[in-house]
């Protein structure tokens, strides 16, 4: 993984997530010059001065951008509109959970995105989708994609999030233009417990997330434009555990992809305790109580060891695709293969492991992001033409 800053694991998470995001790298290293020497201190010291730094830069851009406006040049409008939120989504990511000012950052992040798509990309729109949490009518942000022509049913996948990332941040992955170029729709929602519906909505994560997926599948199913015997499922980080879980028993998708695999996650926060892998954020004990609302980490511990895909991926009856990176220092490596082999009564299960030799080794392939995208794109690509073979 390029590495920025030397020993700062989490920081460089940020700059490799940003450049592998449609991030520039002259603007990326304008960001990060002034912090170098803050680096060193470790990933929780600093983050305030690197919100600061980054925002600077966005700033420029969204004034470049409204120049650029102005002057009807709409496609570079976007275009700047995109790196600003890139840039201030990877710092908002970087804050403590108390801090005060995170939520208007992150608003500022989904303003500068949807006025980027609304320039540039008239398929792509910010959506609601109804959920119920407890008694509370409410309802998770998205954004979708829409790939169809001329209102004709497609495919569709769902996107989700894990534990820091946002719908944001899967729009800058390009997944979505990779799925609608292979003729297949993309919904990618903030999962409670993730960006706009934990930030300002307050929902937090809970371990049935099958309840999610039903939400996210009640939705699409009202879409004429959607083909309800095609709708797919892949979660990235701790969403390596929220897909298979809900593929497990939300039997309406026809696939799942665990983008890493996360099947123990609670034995990873056992370890973290004793001080074993890596963080993926700063002030990482605020952070996992905030989005799984729980107060102290006596109780996180507790909820978090029913966290885990024992005896569940064996209920997983779809094509099933497993994607890890070698060098991930988050999850072990293990569990991809534990994913794998439990998951018997796959019809199609599949473990792709990502090698130091050809990139994508880091988290979620955070280092060569591009790569383990396009893998899974054509991977489910033709999984959904085999299913149609299938059935023709």
């Amino acid at each position: 993984m390029f590495e920025y800053f030397p020993g700062n694991y989490v920081w460089n998470l940020g700059v490799v997530a940003t450049l592998n995001s449609g991030g520039m790298i002259d603007e990326v290293d304008r960001a990060c010059r002034p912090l170098r020497e803050l680096a060193a201190q470790g990933s929780d010291v600093g983050t305030k001065e690197f919100m600061a730094a980054w925002r600077r830069v966005a700033d420029q851009l969204e004034e470049q951008a409204a120049e650029a406006e102005k002057a009807r040049h709409l496609r570079t409008a976007a275009q700047k509109y995109f790196r600003a939120s890139v840039h201030v989504s990877q710092a908002e990511r970087m804050q403590s959970a108390t801090d005060a000012g995170r939520n208007v950052e992150y608003q500022r992040s989904v303003d500068l995105l949807v006025r980027s798509l609304e320039l540039s990309d008239p398929t792509t729109t910010k959506v609601e989708v109804p959920y119920r949490e407890g008694d509370v009518e409410t309802a998770l942000p998205a954004y979708f994609c829409n790939a169809s022509v001329d209102g004709e049913p497609t495919p569709v996948m769902i996107l989700w999030n894990g534990l820091d990332s946002t719908k944001e941040m899967m729009i800058g992955s390009g997944f979505h233009r990779e799925m609608a170029a292979r003729g297949i729709s993309t919904l990618m929602v903030d999962c409670p417990g993730s960006g706009e519906a934990l930030r300002l909505r307050g929902l937090t994560a809970r371990v049935d997330t099958e309840v999610w997926a039903a939400a996210c599948v009640d939705w699409l199913e009202t879409r004429a434009d959607v083909r309800r015997d095609r709708i797919g499922l892949a979660g990235w980080s701790l969403g390596g555990y929220y897909a298979p879980r809900a593929a497990a028993f939300e039997k309406r998708l026809a696939l799942c992809v665990a983008w890493g695999a996360n099947h123990d996650w609670g034995a990873v926060q056992k370890r973290r305790l004793e001080r074993e892998g890596e963080n993926p954020v700063p002030h990482y004990w605020d952070h996992v109580l905030w989005v799984w609302g729980e107060s102290d980490v006596d109780a996180f511990i507790a909820k978090a060891e029913q966290v885990h895909l024992d005896g569940v991926v064996e209920q997983i009856t779809v094509p099933f695709l497993v994607v890890h990176g070698q060098n991930d220092r988050q999850i072990p490596l293990e569990y991809a293969h534990r994913s794998y082999d439990q998951a018997v009564r796959s019809p199609k299960r599949e473990l792709r492991v990502f090698t130091p030799d050809e990139g994508a080794t880091e988290h979620i392939g955070l280092d060569h992001l591009p790569h383990v995208r396009d893998h899974i794109a054509d991977w489910v690509a033709d999984t959904f033409a085999e299913l149609d073979e299938a059935t023709s």
